[in-house]
């Protein structure tokens, strides 16, 4: 495969994670091969395999001699990836906090002030996004390859789980708080506090997300 070909079908994932995100598309709809390539502008051979990449992480079903459709991991799945995150990231954090150099620290601060500032804007998808790039970014210190690939993965099926959540009344003023909290243990080195406040805010995550959910499902 030449290089130019894998990054199409990276960025092709890429953008059809995002539209999933947003709820461009749902659960159930088919995505319509001849459309995409035509208004992106790729052959179908990147495109396919940019679908049996979202195969594997469970966004998209592929059915023989009908397509591709895009679908969901059950919540209770969802429960139970949020627990497993909930530890490795924890471990992560703490890790970053006590490998975390003046350098480190200086660019973390900077994702945080570019998360204020979605918060301040209001702008979900780019706050969802940022959030991503700090999490991503506290994995890559604690410096764990194998550790990181396993969150990656957890991150991108749930991905659409995450964006809703923060829909939950309140959940995203309560994220940005959590977040000044977590960079001030950063701040100071104090690595098991560092550890505990990341579980907690994955926590409170999971429960604004199971509140919704059961607010929907009331309603319905």
């Amino acid at each position: 495969m030449s290089l130019k070909k894998s990054i199409y079908h990276i960025q092709i994932a890429d953008m059809l994670r995002e539209m999933i995100m947003t709820g461009d598309l749902k659960e159930g709809d088919k995505i319509n091969e001849n459309k995409l390539c035509s208004s992106i502008g790729v052959s179908k051979t990147p495109l396919r395999e940019a679908l049996r990449v979202l195969s594997v992480e469970g966004l998209i079903e592929l059915v023989p001699n009908r397509g591709a459709f895009v679908t969901q991991p059950e919540f209770n799945e969802i429960r139970e990836m949020f627990d497993v995150m909930i530890l490795l990231e924890g471990f992560c954090a703490r890790t970053a906090c006590e490998k975390m150099t003046p350098e480190d620290f200086s660019n973390l601060e900077k994702l945080h002030e570019r998360l204020e500032h979605k918060f301040e804007k209001e702008d979900q998808k780019g706050y969802i996004q940022i959030n991503n790039q700090y999490h991503s970014f506290v994995q890559e210190l604690a410096g764990n390859r194998s550790l990181n690939q396993i969150i990656d993965g957890l991150r991108k099926r749930i991905l659409l789980y995450r964006f809703q959540s923060l829909n939950a009344q309140g959940r995203m003023a309560d994220s940005i708080q959590e977040h000044r909290e977590l960079l001030e243990v950063f701040r100071r080195h104090e690595h098991q506090k560092a550890e505990i406040l990341m579980q907690l805010h994955l926590k409170k995550q999971l429960t604004a997300l199971e509140d919704l959910v059961d607010s929907l499902e009331t309603a319905s």
